[in-house]
């Protein structure tokens, strides 16, 4: 039979079971969860990253199905009724300039700015965290040579650097990723060296080496965890800065091609219209206007709740 102090013991470890401690991550996640501004935007992007999906489904229209009996016309509820087709149908953000529907069109470019969005920031973020972790873990000369070559190439325009790849290798949607992500990383480099320099000297780094392990794999398993917080809030504000560039591109008609469609074409195409047919300007700039004030404030929520120094 149990003596006393043994099932009191044994109560202790039970209760020590069932409380369970919060970890960064599940403290980052409600203190998020009460940042307002962030989580209604992070319902509208979800929103408009579903109409995307299933834009096929939300309207009877293709988005290169072309009609030339209804050129720029009108939405139906549009207040200047001299510009409205009495036989234009459900066309619910009117049509363009050779007849097909924008609404169609409007959720098809979501489609690829948002897809380019998140594509070239993985591909800069892959770049930039492994370079920026080997810099600053290793130091030395390595580090001050390959962060050389990081000033160097900020003092270019790197946007000149996308046109000539995309001038040189051909327009393809494949190399606009790759294009605006391969220059899109230096930032995120120089952010990653920047958290490494100030834990390669922990103690839990210290341990790492005492126990053997290669460098690679401290970086691989000790360092790029930790670094996982700043990355995260800096990549929501990569998204926006790469969905402009990409609509930069296709304004001057380096990016998207037809019959495939993006925000910047759709504003490029408004833009020769404003005067005669704004809606084909005004929807466009809207979804992305939203787009992309609804990354910076999730940057921003995302940023408050991962800070230390707010708990």
């Amino acid at each position: 039979m149990a003596s006393p102090a043994a099932k009191r013991n044994a109560e202790l470890m039970e209760r020590a079971r069932e409380v369970k401690g919060r970890s960064l991550w599940v403290d980052a996640r409600r203190r998020l969860a009460r940042n307002k501004a962030a989580m209604v935007s992070i319902a509208l992007l979800t929103l408009i990253a579903l109409m995307a999906i299933f834009a096929p489904l939300l309207s009877p229209y293709s988005f290169d199905a072309v009609d030339y009996n209804l050129v720029s016309c009108a939405p139906d509820w549009w207040p200047d009724t001299t510009v409205i087709c009495s036989a234009g149908g459900a066309h619910w953000f009117g049509t363009d300039s050779i007849g097909r529907d924008l609404f169609v069109r409007v959720l098809y470019g979501a489609r690829v700015s948002l897809a380019v969005g998140f594509v070239a920031t993985l591909v800069s973020l892959v770049i930039g965290v492994t370079y920026g972790a080997i810099a600053g873990f290793v130091g030395g000369r390595l580090d001050a040579l390959m962060m050389r070559f990081v000033d160097v190439l900020y003092s270019l325009p790197f946007i000149f650097f996308v046109i000539v790849l995309m001038v040189v290798f051909h327009r393809s949607l494949v190399l606009l990723f790759v294009a605006i992500g391969a220059v899109e990383w230096l930032t995120m480099a120089r952010i990653v060296r920047g958290q490494t320099l100030s834990i390669k000297e922990t103690e839990f780094i210290e341990a790492a080496r005492a126990a053997g392990l290669s460098p690679f794999a401290i970086i691989r398993r000790h360092v790029i965890p930790n670094v996982v917080g700043p990355v995260i809030v800096y990549v929501t504000l990569t998204i926006p800065a790469v969905i402009l560039a990409e609509s930069f591109l296709s304004f001057l008609g380096l990016g998207v091609q037809e019959p495939l469609t993006s925000w910047g074409v759709l504003i490029a195409d408004g833009a020769n219209q404003m005067e005669t047919a704004p809606w084909m300007l005004i929807f466009p700039s809207l979804f992305m206007a939203v787009t992309l004030f609804c990354f910076n404030f999730i940057g921003d929520g995302l940023r408050d709740a991962l800070d230390p120094k707010d708990r």
